[in-house]
Formats: structure tokens, C-alpha cells, sequence
């Protein structure tokens, strides 16, 4: 009499008619069951078979396992001999556990939507409108939004996802990476979801780390399997994943190329401190908000369209709601926005203090001691965040990348402003202006330095906090021998 085939479809009508789903047990250990059963082996024969323990094999017959990893699946197949139909079945059961039916279903049932910001943004109309397009079109697939700790890269993030789900009708995936408390409100979705798109975010761009067995695993968690199954729930439709704060210097470059050529319609949108070097990747340096200029002289309602005073005084009436901007403020505000560089976390920081200190207080305490106010302003773990942000940042740069910041934060210049052009930074070095300019360009690409253009000239300028933060002893770097 010849073997009956159990497959998929035979394992889903035996569940209906016992009054169960197959999600009650798990379509995987039900085809394990089955399977067992035809060949007429006990979970212990099965064990010995497969090298796997018995107590695994039946927590996922039972359902109480349902995440095996790639090389577990694969050891039972080959312990049941099993054909390369039966095991593309078993295969795909396998995945199909590891985010359930039900997800599937609350996927395609429910419209996944962004964050809800709990601020205005202010000053980034451009930069959200030129992004919103690229995603939107299919022009850019993989956005590596790069800034400064505290410049605004997730609020630039979630108004992007919610112009691109509003305008679009893109589902977004969120994940984020441990850091500062965030000033969103996370939607609900799917039980089960947000876990998966963790996963997926930190097996793509999280350090690789060793993992302990997840809930639900028989022998812990394949890195990638949520990438998998990511990619089998999106499928062909377009989706946003955000990944807020990756962390890996140099993300799974294979595990990415899989993921965006399975999901040709999906986009991804990074915030980070610096570019990847990946095939198709967008960079997007986000600089801080416009600041007054110091050759200008303004009114208070000039000053106040200007974003980084937008934003400054936005914060200070939320502690001082009767404030009205004065001629007689007008020079106080606008060189606080200027110390502070325009940086969104910075000046927020500073505004909340003004229910203690007075304008002209706050203004001669930034001149005296920037760095040492700041990190009083805006606590211990904020400033301590900044400064290995920016350590990061400088390391990451080459020699004499780190010898020429530390040589223009050294204000071995004259000019107090910080300002400088390539001639300077050849004076400076020896070096020709080609090898200048690509030492200014990793400045840039660092976030340590924002260039200016004014009356046809290139001008650069080190950020006023970087020069404040800068660690002593890399003050005495010096560049190809120049001191």
C-alpha cells in the first residue's frame, strides 16, 4: 500500500475538521506530526534521526515552540527523509511561524501607520519635500539621513513616513534603536509587528552581538530569519521601513540587497551619524536650522521668521507663555541661536532655562563656558550623549581629517567666527587644494563642519559646539607634520 503525502493543504483540513486552526498548534508541528506518523517513527526515533532533543521536537508538535531556525528545520527534513516538495512545505510552515497567520492577516487588514509627532516642524520644508518625492517615486530606495546628535533627524524621519502614508498610502514599519527619550507617540498595530521589525532593523543594521534563545525558539534565534519574514509579509506591495538610530558602522550589506530585491516596492529610511558606503545608497546630511546671520541686522518679526528663533522662542513660551520678543532682545536671541548653532536639541535645552536665567545671563554664560552651560542645560546624559557622538564622529575620520578639526577648533585662527576657506586650510597644512578639499569633505560628511556660499565664495565653519565639545588631547593633533 503506498505512503499517503501529507502536505500543507492535507494538515489544514485535518485541523478544521478536529475544530482547531492550524495556528492553534502551528502548521509546522503539525506537518512534523504528520509526517512522524506516516513513516511510523516516535519523537524519540525522530530525535535520535535528527539530532535533535526530544523535548524540542515535541514543543513544536505541541505549538509551544514555533520559531525553529534555518538549520533546525533542515535536520528534521533530513531526519524524515523528506523529498524537495515536502520539504519546501516544511520550509515555508517553518517561516509562516515565525510571524503567524494572524500577523499576516492584521498586516493586510489594518493600514500601518507613522508615529504621531508631538511637535511642529519648523525649517525643513525643503528637506521633507525633496525626500517625500525621492521615496515616493521609487527614485531613491535607500535614505541614509546623516546629522549631528540633537539636529533633528527623527523628527525629519516622521514627517517624511507621515507625508509619504497621507500623500501615498505607504504602510510604515518603525523601528528604533535605544537613545534620547523621543517626542512621538508610537501607533498600534498587529500583535507580534513592532518584535518583527525590530528584528529585521537590528539584524540589518544592529552590532552583531550573540543572542540568547527568543521566546517561542527551540534552540535560539536565527539573526536573520525576521529579515525573512519581513520580506515574505511585505512581499510585492510598497511599504516605508524606518530605522531610527542605526548603530552598525557598515549594515548587512547581503541581508539588504535580499530584503530591497524581494520587496521591490519597499523603501528604507535610515537615520545614523554617517554614510555606509552601500550600493545604492542616498546619503542626506541634515545641517541645523538656519541661524541669524552676523552681518545683518534685524526687527523682532524679521528675526522671528528665521527656523532657529522660530523654534528657540517656540520652547521659551512653553515656560514663559507672555514672552514677546523686543528690539531691545533682538541682539541677545540672535547670538544665543548663533552660539548654539541652530541645533534643534541645543536650543530647546537653553530656552527651557530662560524660567531661571534671564536673556542677558544666558548669553554671556554660553560666551564664557559654552560646553560646561550646555551639558548644565540640558543634564548630565544629554551632554554626555553629544560628546560620544561627536567622539565617534572624529574617529571615524581619517588622520589628518581629525589633525586639521582639531588644529581649527584650537582657534589658531584669527577669525573668532570659526569661519574659513580652502586657501586657509591649505596655509594651514601645506597640502594642495585637491587634498584640502577632500579632507573639508569629510569634515562635512561628519557633521563637524557646514559650509557657507556667499557672493560666489565657498566659506566653511566649524560648529561652535564642536569647537566647545572638542576633547583636549585632540587639540594637540597636528597635520602631516604642521604644527
Amino acid at each position: 500500500m503506498s505512503a499517503k503525502t501529507v502536505s500543507a493543504k492535507t494538515v489544514s483540513a485535518k485541523a478544521e475538521r478536529d475544530g482547531e486552526s492550524a495556528d492553534d498548534i502551528g502548521l509546522f508541528g503539525r506537518l512534523v506530526r504528520g509526517h512522524r506518523d506516516r513513516i511510523g517513527l516516535t519523537q524519540r526515533e525522530l530525535a535520535d534521526l535528527s539530532t535533535i532533543s526530544v523535548r524540542a521536537i515535541r514543543d513544536l508538535e505541541q505549538g509551544r515552540a514555533t520559531r525553529p531556525r534555518h538549520a533546525t528545520v533542515r535536520l528534521i527534513a533530513d531526519g524524515l527523509r523528506l523529498g524537495p516538495r515536502a520539504r519546501a512545505d516544511l520550509e515555508a510552515a517553518a517561516r509562516q511561524g515565525r510571524y503567524g497567520w494572524a500577523l499576516k492577516a492584521g498586516y493586510d487588514a489594518t493600514p500601518m501607520v507613522p508615529p504621531a509627532a508631538l511637535d511642529v516642524l519648523m525649517g525643513r520644508e525643503s528637506e521633507a519635500a525633496a525626500l517625500t518625492a525621492e521615496l515616493a517615486s521609487g527614485t531613491e530606495r535607500l535614505v541614509n539621513v546623516m546629522g549631528l546628535s540633537g539636529v533633528g533627524k527623527t523628527r525629519l524621519a516622521l514627517e517624511v513616513a507621515a507625508r509619504l502614508h497621507s500623500g501615498s498610502g505607504f504602510p510604515v514599519l518603525w523601528a528604533a534603536f535605544a537613545g534620547p527619550p523621543v517626542a512621538y507617540r508610537q501607533q498600534s498595530g498587529p500583535e507580534g509587528l513592532a518584535a518583527l521589525v525590530a528584528g529585521c532593523a537590528d539584524a540589518l543594521f544592529g552590532r552583531p552581538v550573540a543572542r540568547p534563545p527568543a521566546a517561542g525558539t527551540t534552540d535560539g534565534t536565527d539573526r536573520h530569519a525576521d529579515v525573512t519574514a519581513l520580506a515574505e509579509l511585505v512581499a510585492d506591495r510598497p511599504a516605508l521601513l524606518v530605522v531610527d538610530g542605526a548603530l552598525t558602522d557598515r549594515p548587512d550589506t547581503a541581508e539588504l540587497d535580499r530584503l530591497l530585491r524581494d520587496c521591490p516596492e519597499l523603501r528604507i529610511l535610515v537615520t545614523s551619524e554617517g554614510p555606509y558606503g552601500v550600493a545604492g545608497e542616498r546619503t542626506f546630511l541634515l545641517g541645523p536650522l538656519e541661524a541669524p546671520d552676523t552681518t545683518l541686522e534685524y526687527t523682532p518679526d524679521s528675526l522671528g521668521r528665521i527656523p532657529a528663533v522660530r523654534l528657540f522662542l517656540d520652547q521659551l513660551r512653553r515656560t514663559r507663555p507672555e514672552y514677546a520678543l523686543t528690539q531691545d532682545d533682538v541682539p541677545a536671541v540672535a547670538d544665543v541661536c548663533r552660539r548654539l548653532d541652530g541645533l534643534p536639541s541645543a536650543l530647546r535645552a537653553a530656552a527651557s532655562w530662560l524660567v531661571v536665567y534671564d536673556l542677558a545671563t544666558l548669553r554671556q554664560c554660553l560666551e564664557d563656558d559654552l560646553a560646561s552651560l550646555l551639558v548644565h542645560l540640558s543634564g548630565d546624559d544629554e551632554g554626555a550623549r553629544f560628546q560620544e557622538a561627536l567622539r565617534r564622529r572624529v574617529a571615524r575620520l581619517p588622520a589628518d581629517g581629525r589633525a586639521l578639526l582639531a588644529r581649527l577648533c584650537d582657534g589658531e585662527r584669527d577669525r573668532a567666527d570659526g569661519e574659513f576657506e580652502l586657501a586657509d586650510v591649505a596655509s594651514l597644512t601645506g597640502r594642495s587644494l585637491p587634498e584640502c578639499g577632500r579632507m573639508v569633505r569629510d569634515l562635512l560628511l561628519s557633521g563637524t563642519a557646514r559650509p557657507s556660499y556667499q557672493l560666489g565664495r565657498s566659506r566653511f565653519q566649524v560648529f561652535h559646539l564642536v569647537r566647545a565639545f572638542q576633547p583636549a588631547a585632540a587639540r594637540v593633533a597636528t597635520v602631516a607634520g604642521h604644527k
